[in-house]
């Protein structure tokens, strides 16, 4: 193609998207266009803005370290367990499945799948139930991760290069996207877009059916342990389940015009969701592992409450001179918590290494 004809592609894009989202899309779906973002920025021509957003995220560090973030196993010897990474590219996948069934734009649920998890801290759900306890007995606050994934996206990330200079970090995704990642948990309210509540639902689809494939390669569970009525509802293998449940979605979705599960799936699920905790999330394998994960992460927050000049500088710089006694303590709060919520399992324990153990019986 030459480079006339590649500047007129990029001339027309933003209104043939547009056009064609108006013929294809159902009426319910959100539009790619105009670009919502906090900061006003010229649109790509060969990208939507729910793509840009996607781009993002992938490209940023915190995505990628999500590949070594526990999803539920600590440090499993094995290379087929999921990971945090692998838990979100499985999220993205379905839930992509589901908005192109029912006419939804794909792109905005590709970003938010793609950004949901970027806020969990190192060792799973453990980890972050232990970081909430901490920040609860030392300074009376909490942690969720679904909250600081928005906050990673928001302003802990550098801005991307065309934005230096106009916003000091963050990555000035849309306000579908960034609505989508902060309420994609059943503890948030409900996303504001079907999209949002996509990857909502699909979050838990995914993770009962694959956290249920690794226990058994664990050796935690035996399938004909699990509940017989919810997997005679939804299937005997995960990849059935699945498919059953996204079928189920689907179709009830369409005649609501919600994104809704129907009246046997929906407690299907529900059912089994609460035996995975029981058994696995809950129990003891996963518990035996909590008292070593505090042990871990309780020292590190110690250490760097008592020791602030060790964490990075915070995104703005120090903050202004001046600030009372309560602004400094939820400063160094939030310093703590972005530092050990960013970790990975592999470099939480090299921090907490280097900290219990002598260097020269280190080696």
């Amino acid at each position: 193609m030459s480079p006339a004809g590649a500047e007129s592609v990029a001339q027309e894009f933003a209104e043939r998207i547009g056009e064609q989202e108006s013929r294809l899309l159902s009426p319910l779906a959100a539009r790619s266009y105009p670009a919502l973002r906090e900061h006003a920025e010229e649109d790509c021509s060969l990208r939507t803005p729910f793509q840009r957003d996607r781009d993002r995220i992938v490209h940023s560090k915190s995505f990628r370290r999500l590949t070594h973030k526990t999803q539920v196993f600590v440090s499993p010897r094995g290379d087929h367990y999921r990971t945090r990474l692998t838990h979100t590219l499985e999220v993205t996948s379905i839930s992509r499945t589901v908005a192109r069934a029912l006419r939804l734009n794909e792109d905005l649920v590709e970003a938010i799948g793609l950004g949901h998890d970027l806020g969990h801290t190192p060792f799973g759900h453990l980890g972050e139930e232990v970081l909430d306890a901490c920040l609860r007995e030392r300074f009376g606050m909490g942690f969720r991760h679904y909250e600081h994934s928005l906050r990673i996206v928001e302003r802990l990330e550098p801005a991307p290069g065309s934005l230096r200079g106009i916003v000091a970090a963050g990555l000035n995704l849309t306000e579908q996207v960034r609505d989508g990642i902060v309420r994609h948990s059943s503890r948030a309210e409900l996303p504001a877009t079907l999209e949002g509540r996509i990857v909502r639902v699909i979050d838990r689809v995914a993770y009962i059916n694959h956290d249920i494939d690794d226990a058994v390669r664990a050796g935690l569970l035996s399938e004909g342990e699990l509940p017989a009525e919810p997997i005679e509802v939804l299937g005997h293998t995960g990849s059935a389940r699945i498919d059953r449940l996204v079928h189920d979605m689907v179709e009830h979705s369409e005649r609501a015009g919600d994104i809704v599960q129907g009246p046997e799936a929906g407690p299907a699920m529900a059912e089994l969701r609460e035996f995975m905790f029981e058994r696995v999330y809950l129990g003891p394998a996963v518990r035996a592992e909590r008292e070593k994960i505090a042990a871990v992460l309780s020292r590190l927050f110690d250490h760097y409450v008592e020791h602030p000049e060790l964490l990075p500088e915070p995104p703005g710089g120090a903050g202004p001179a001046g600030a009372s006694a309560g602004e400094a303590e939820e400063a160094l709060a939030q310093r703590v918590t972005d530092y050990l919520a960013g970790m990975t399992d592999r470099y939480c324990i090299r921090e907490y290494t280097e900290l219990q153990v002598p260097r020269a019986f280190a080696r």
